[in-house]
């Protein structure tokens, strides 16, 4: 996949609806009764471009306060989504062993990878940093770790949502409508091509988490370091 091109496109068809006041609102937001849950194998952006992201952030919500922005906790990007969050799903449905155990020997073959976060786009309902690795390392891990959860006997619906192939972080979800559109796309179109820095992915994470990544809802279930000795 060409990601430029990828994203160019998501951003040239979001700003078509921005401009015409079509806006996607996430109704679930704040329902404290919202129980979607499932399983993602993720990384963390460093530390120092977390900041870069925050500082973006602090900036648009002095323009749109009541919009849902991610937390420096919460910002991540999805390697693979095992299961896709639903209502009802939990960990007593599963064998956390199993998966941990799976995704570990996976990576034991794997090294680590940088990730260029460079520029902004959009779907109709958010906000997203553009993330671009600078190896077919993601891809591979990616390919295998599909193999063989299609090969297992284990619950998962990886790419039964769609099939994940750009490295993207959400940073911000509209839940409700904009008070100051004009001034608040503006500044977005000001932050198109804002780079937020490179940085090394050496550890990766399985998580059980709710549909927006939140640090309260999420339980670590494995931490895998990935050698940058391997190549």
């Amino acid at each position: 996949m060409n990601l430029e091109r990828h994203y160019h496109q998501m951003w040239t068809h979001s700003s078509r609806q921005f401009d015409a006041g079509r806006f996607e609102y996430d109704a679930l937001i704040d329902n404290v009764k919202d129980m979607r849950r499932g399983i993602t194998l993720l990384a963390r952006p460093s530390e120092r471009v977390r900041t870069a992201v925050e500082n973006l952030l602090h900036d648009l919500r002095t323009t749109e306060p009541q919009q849902y922005y991610y937390p420096n906790t919460d910002i991540h990007l999805t390697v693979l989504s095992i299961i896709s969050c639903y209502e009802g799903f939990s960990l007593n449905l599963i064998d956390p062993a199993a998966y941990t155990g799976l995704v570990q020997e996976v990576l034991h073959a794997h090294s680590s990878f940088k990730i260029h976060f460079s520029g902004l786009t959009a779907s109709p309902s958010c906000l997203l940093v553009q993330g671009f690795p600078l190896n077919n390392e993601l891809k591979k891990i990616r390919d295998d770790l599909r193999k063989r959860f299609r090969a297992s006997c284990l619950q998962h619906s990886i790419d039964k949502r769609y099939s994940i192939q750009t490295a993207h972080s959400t940073i911000l979800r509209f839940k409700a409508p904009l008070s100051k559109p004009a001034i608040f796309l503006q500044k977005i179109r000001e932050f198109r091509d804002i780079d937020f820095g490179t940085f090394e992915v050496n550890e990766l994470e399985l998580v059980f988490n709710d549909w927006y990544q939140r640090a309260e809802n999420t339980v670590l279930l494995g931490k895998y370091t990935l050698d940058s000795r391997i190549r």
